[in-house]
């Protein structure tokens, strides 16, 4: 087909104004299960401190008919300590381009504000559930908040060479292998018999892969009111309880971690807050800190499945 005889084409012209999108597109994981399910407070020091303790043993030997009381010894609680650690992020914004009308931003410096946010509370995911020990830091030395994995020692299975004292600190890893329901229902287990009830399955996208294809997963939808029905959620039912698949990319992708929500805690020294760096030339910079650490306010409440194949 001949084209029209001198028609003037988007090829020859000059004028044509650019189509830019004013919506701008970002499918980096930004979920935060573990911090958004667990619970939230505030502490006064960088250390902060929780009492644990346990019943005695049940027994259910009975007494003679006038029997002299033999007095038990009390046991004290456990005192456990963990510490906040400092997590920032950062934006240098030029002013003439926070003058400038960009698309899809009222203010440049808004908007990598809003982007750095949603980074420190990956950050902040990330450190809940890892496997980093606490420490008290010094002078020159970060001080670190102890993560999930290094509170949790009674209910365990590990990998061959794998284990744990507890406590904030660092576990060993061990020999990885592949998740089984026989692996899920020993450790659901261990939580049942030490007092135990989590309801929250934590774990990377290849272990919620193989969750599905266990004989206890069921997918439950419910209602919330006439109009509105939520997403269906992934509930394995077993023989303790049922646990609520959640997938993760921010914790470990070889741990599976049963979390029972209503026995951890966020502790905040400084909660978010936005700070004017000092201006140094023609830009603006501000920065996110936040300050925080984990409390695990009973370890048995929980449970892990370590040193899981990832692929």
């Amino acid at each position: 087909m001949a084209k029209v005889t001198n028609a003037f084409d988007t090829y020859t012209a000059t004028s044509d104004r650019e189509q830019l999108s004013d919506i701008i597109y970002n499918i980096s994981p930004m979920s935060t299960p573990f911090m958004s399910a667990i619970g939230k407070t505030n502490v006064r020091n960088v250390q902060f401190d929780w009492q644990t303790e346990a019943l005695p043993t049940a027994s259910g030997t009975g007494q003679l008919e006038g029997f002299e009381l033999s007095r038990a010894a009390s046991t004290a609680t456990v005192r456990e300590i963990n510490y906040c650690q400092i997590s920032s992020r950062d934006a240098t914004v030029t002013n003439t381009q926070d003058a400038s009308d960009a698309a899809g931003k009222k203010s440049e410096m808004a908007h990598q504000l809003a982007v750095m946010a949603k980074a420190l509370k990956r950050d902040m995911e990330t450190a809940l559930c890892s496997k980093v020990a606490k420490n008290a830091g010094a002078a020159a030395t970060v001080r670190q908040t102890g993560g999930f994995e290094t509170w949790t020692e009674t209910n365990v299975s590990r990998g061959t060479g794998g284990s744990g004292a507890g406590n904030g600190a660092a576990p060993v890893d061990g020999t990885a292998r592949a998740f089984s329901e026989t692996i899920l229902k020993a450790v659901q287990q261990l939580c049942f018999a030490n007092g135990g009830e989590p309801s929250m399955l934590v774990v990377g996208p290849h272990v919620k892969g193989v969750v599905s294809g266990f004989s206890g997963r069921t997918s439950v939808t419910q209602t919330v009111d006439a109009n509105t029905v939520e997403a269906s959620v992934a509930i394995y039912a077993g023989d303790f309880g049922e646990l609520k698949v959640v997938p993760s990319n921010f914790s470990r992708a070889r741990s599976a971690l049963f979390v029972d929500p209503n026995y951890a805690k966020t502790c905040f020294l400084r909660d978010f807050d936005t700070i004017d760096i000092a201006t140094i030339g023609d830009a603006i910079t501000k920065m996110l800190v936040v300050e925080f650490g984990l409390e695990v306010s009973n370890e048995k409440a929980h449970g892990i499945a370590a040193d899981l194949s990832t692929s």
